[in-house]
């Protein structure tokens, strides 16, 4: 693997001298070596996962852009950006990202990883807690060790994030 690199459930990567933990969480290992893409892309899945968004925020570039193609949602604004993963932790409390395997090529690095939470639903007199578990993946495009383009990919209905999208969509009145 010489222009491609690749870390997975079974496989580790000495070159890279990263681990990925598949329970839970994703880690950086303390004695990386350089800060290539699959280097910040594990590290900022690593504090999304544990909360830390103004972290995750304080890697992008001022020109950046952050695409969530099953909401159909793009940010450019880091303010903006900090809100969306602030109001998805409040609406999914209990929310993990589970890193399935991660893969680095020249500037891109891409994560497939699985999201599980819960959702709470009221019904009528009631509240029922509806479990989540959804298979993504997260590409980035990283240019001087700053995050420029982040995309997203999942199933929306899987994901039942629709609620979220609505707060950070746009509507328009006829």
């Amino acid at each position: 693997m010489s222009a491609t690199n690749a870390i997975g459930n079974s496989e580790s990567n000495a070159a890279h001298k990263l681990h990925v933990v598949t329970n839970d969480r994703v880690g950086l290992s303390r004695n990386a070596e350089s800060n290539g893409p699959l280097q910040i892309l594990q590290s900022a899945l690593a504090a999304m996962n544990e909360g830390r968004f103004s972290e995750v925020v304080q890697r992008f570039d001022d020109g950046f852009s952050f695409n969530d193609h099953a909401l159909n949602l793009e940010f450019t604004n880091k303010e903006r950006l900090t809100e969306f993963l602030e109001k998805s932790r409040e609406l999914f409390p209990d929310t993990t990202l589970e890193v399935v395997s991660l893969f680095e090529t020249g500037d891109h690095a891409i994560a497939q990883w699985r999201l599980t939470a819960t959702q709470t639903e009221p019904y009528g007199a009631n509240s029922y807690r509806v479990p989540v578990s959804v298979f993504g993946v997260t590409i980035v495009c990283v240019e001087n060790e700053r995050i420029v383009e982040w995309s997203e990919y999942y199933d929306e209905n899987t994901s039942r994030r629709v609620g979220l999208a609505a707060l950070f969509t746009e509507w328009i009145d006829y």
